[in-house]
């Protein structure tokens, strides 16, 4: 028997668009002889659907294209994700479940049954857990069906939860696992991904079929990587990340095999987290329906890489750069900026702010009479430029691009209504350190230096008043971001910190920053996720907390 795995990029709630891209699955794997094609979890809607769930007509719509899919399967069978409604009236209204169709009809429905709840998922919200496993039978195969989370309790030993689907049919002697997933991207995921399946294939000695999804849904990101491993728990092949890809394979020499080395994809870091932007960036555009982007571009390195990568995403022709010197910017940073405009070939403007920003100190000047400069002049700068942005993107239809880094945003480094409007933070989840080894790897994949070297080499500033540096506000970066990967990612709290050796002076002092900027990142564009813990919906704290202040 041959099974094709179709990784796809679906558009939340486009059906129409959904289902012509599942024909299409089913067209290339009919041509590639399989017998069995599989799609991703949700695939029919979209994941992640979320409130969408709750309106009848997504259900009914969802049903449609299912019913299409039927009317497809008459020498194909056809494994999709959907959502089903729940009979029993006790619990709630839906399942998350993955369909089996074939001969024109659908055969078999199994419900997923482990609903994560944490980080950035929220499956609990919407869908009933199963109860009841079963296996079917296909052809004289007999396949287990599972979907996601399903496969990451093997044995049982994930404490949030209390089944292992597989355990409970594996009295039915399942010969395959066919796995629907929707399994957002960070840049640790791909191994630990790799890692689940062997775990799986270990314990139950049955090959994986396993099937991603692929695409950014606003701020989650999706990064293909579907995977074939056989019963020996090799890797037999892993799809690429970030494209879509049909791939079929022959089932039967996976059964009974020998080990191997793994076929498996290189996972450097840089180079996953710009394809996971740039993927990003792209997505958002198309699916809302825009084309072009706007941003500021001030000749530091943050919104270099954002200027870089929005070229690389969209083409520099659908992408518009602003310089908007003031008093205080440097002659080189507007020369660094004119020389990277010209090397991509974008389009630019220069606007000067001076003229403005003495307009608005001549209004104040009664109210601030007898103060001295401080951050509100600061601030000011930074409106001025936003609303200049804004009314371009207003007048043009460009969406602006947020260029804040996640340093920045931790520590409330910006100004609200400022340099953090926007309508996607691009590099909203890419620490500072981490923007210097991006740049580099954008240089060096295009073979020249896309954002001049002097941006990179030079010490950050905001520029906002006379020779002005970072450090006079914050720790250096290298120092900074150790501190808030431990504290954001890890959960370490100050007293573990300074257990490991961190300056307790540094801990407090960045913790209380942390903590006090909540109400600014409430305020802030949606931030690609490229880490196992972005700010927004993966990351909840009170506003008004004060605990670890």
């Amino acid at each position: 028997m041959r099974i094709a795995i179709a990784q796809q990029n679906y558009h939340i709630g486009n059906f129409d668009a959904n289902l012509a891209k599942l024909l299409q699955g089913v067209t290339q794997a009919r041509e590639q002889g399989a017998d069995i094609v599989v799609f991703s979890e949700l695939s029919v809607c979209g994941y992640p659907p979320r409130d969408f769930l709750e309106f009848r007509d997504f259900i009914r719509r969802s049903q449609e294209v299912i019913a299409a899919l039927c009317a497809a399967s008459s020498d194909i069978a056809i494994v999709v994700g959907a959502p089903t409604v729940n009979p029993d009236i006790e619990g709630k209204d839906l399942f998350n479940s993955a369909y089996f169709i074939a001969e024109g009809a659908v055969q078999h429905i199994a419900h997923k049954a482990l609903l994560p709840t944490y980080d950035v998922l929220d499956e609990y919200r919407y869908f009933e857990p199963a109860k009841s496993f079963h296996t079917l039978t296909y052809k004289g195969y007999r396949i287990a069906l599972t979907i996601c989370e399903d496969i990451w309790n093997v044995g049982n030993e994930n404490p949030l939860y209390t089944i292992c689907p597989m355990d409970e049919m594996m009295s039915e002697q399942p010969q395959v696992m066919l796995n629907l997933s929707a399994s957002p991207f960070s840049y640790t995921h791909a191994q630990a991904r790799i890692d689940t399946l062997r775990a799986n294939v270990e314990r139950y000695r049955v090959p994986i079929f396993y099937v991603n999804c692929v695409g950014a849904q606003t701020e989650l990101l999706f990064d293909g990587g579907s995977l074939v491993m056989n019963d020996s728990s090799t890797v037999i092949a892993e799809l690429p990340y970030f494209v879509e890809a049909v791939q079929t394979f022959d089932l039967e020499p996976l059964i009974g095999s020998s080990p191997t080395d793994d076929c498996v994809r290189d996972k450097e870091k840089m180079p996953l987290i710009y394809e996971a932007l740039t993927m990003g960036i792209r997505d958002y555009f198309a699916k809302l329906n825009f084309r072009q982007a706007i941003l500021g571009l001030s000749g530091g390195i943050d919104s270099a890489l954002v200027l870089a990568l929005a070229c690389d995403a969209l083409g520099a022709d659908n992408v518009r750069a602003v310089l908007m010197p003031s008093q205080f910017s440097s002659d080189h940073s507007v020369n660094d900026a004119m020389r990277m405009v010209h090397t991509l070939g974008c389009q630019h403007d220069i606007i000067a702010i001076k003229p403005i920003f003495e307009s608005f100190t001549t209004a104040l000047e009664p109210q601030f009479a007898g103060t001295t400069f401080n951050i509100t002049e600061e601030n000011l700068q930074a409106r001025i430029r936003a609303n200049l942005l804004m009314a371009l993107s207003n007048k043009f239809g460009y969406i602006l691009l947020n260029t804040s880094n996640k340093s920045e945003a931790a520590v409330g480094y910006g100004t609200l209504y400022g340099d953090m409007a926007g309508g996607l933070s691009v590099i909203g989840d890419v620490y500072k350190t981490e923007v210097y080894a991006l740049s580099r790897y954008v240089n060096q994949r295009h073979g020249q230096e896309i954002i001049p070297e002097n941006i990179i080499t030079k010490a950050p500033s905001a520029e906002l008043r006379p020779n002005q540096k970072d450090s006079d506000s914050l720790p250096e970066y290298d120092q900074l971001d150790r501190v808030l990967y431990q504290y954001i990612e890890c959960r370490k709290g100050p007293n573990s910190l300074i257990e490991m050796g961190f300056d307790r002076a540094l801990v407090e002092k960045t913790l209380r920053l942390v903590n006090i900027n909540e109400y600014k990142r409430h305020q802030t564009p949606p931030i690609l996720r490229i880490s196992p813990k972005a700010f927004g919906s993966g990351r909840r704290l009170p506003i008004v907390g004060k605990y670890l202040s």
